[in-house]
């Protein structure tokens, strides 16, 4: 049995001392891997992240992060990589990383992602050169994504999650006005997932979204921001249908 605990979008300041830590004492009971699926901070201030990592410090479960818009916001998203992985946490974007559950390899391939929206109501690397771009940086990324699954197969890796902020799914979306579908997710994530395979999808952003959803292929995708798990992480179990929280 593999359990995988995850949560996004916990937005840390510096007021923010004392209030994830008291929920992680029994994490190892709980989880074998905890995730996290970026928007750590409010701004992405290093001091911000600082305080974080001093809540993450020494927790007796390995700890995989990706950054979402948020940690960007103040261009300081190295600083605020490097603090975390200070502590210990593994930082990925575009990479990937294995954990060891019990003598079985976990595979985590992470990217941030991007926005550019679904089958239908999305973005097309088509016209001025701003919209281009947009849509170029979400593919970029879904590139990424993939190339880093494909890694960890190749590695012979079977059991693989894929760990991003932006959703790869509009089923996860569903309560957000669909207006702004194209900022929170893209289907060029869903396709990455999908053509390299993996276990599981999640990732956070989606504060008024769905906890569950599917990739197109029927890869299992989970919003964890925690608007909307409201806890600070849901267990996930890659051998099992029973899930929980913490």
């Amino acid at each position: 049995m593999i359990r995988v605990a995850a949560v996004g979008d916990i937005h840390f300041g510096q007021d923010s001392a004392g209030t994830l830590r008291p929920h992680l004492e029994d994490i190892a009971e709980q989880a074998d891997v905890y995730l996290l699926a970026g928007d750590l901070t409010r701004l992405g201030d290093p001091e911000e992240a600082a305080v974080l990592a001093r809540e993450l410090r020494d927790l007796p479960v390995p700890i995989v992060a990706v950054l979402g818009n948020h940690d960007y916001h103040s261009d300081q998203e190295k600083a605020v990589t490097d603090v975390l992985e200070g502590i210990g946490v593994q930082v990925l974007e575009g990479t990937s990383t294995v954990v060891d559950v019990d003598g079985t390899p976990v595979g985590i391939a992470g990217v941030k992602g991007f926005g550019s929206g679904f089958a239908g109501a999305c973005g097309s690397d088509f016209g001025e050169p701003m919209m281009k771009a947009y849509v170029r940086h979400t593919q970029e990324a879904a590139d990424r994504l993939r190339e880093a699954l494909d890694d960890l197969a190749r590695a012979g890796v079977e059991r693989r999650v894929a760990l991003m902020h932006y959703s790869p799914s509009e089923g996860t979306l569903r309560g957000e006005r669909l207006e702004i579908y194209p900022f929170l997710g893209s289907y060029l994530l869903g396709e990455a997932v999908d053509r390299a395979g993996a276990d599981l999808a999640i990732h956070g952003h989606a504060h008024g979204g769905t906890e569950k959803g599917f990739t197109p292929g029927g890869i299992q995708v989970r919003n964890v921001a925690q608007p909307v798990i409201t806890r600070a992480y849901n267990v996930y179990c890659l051998d099992c249908e029973k899930e929980s929280g913490g």
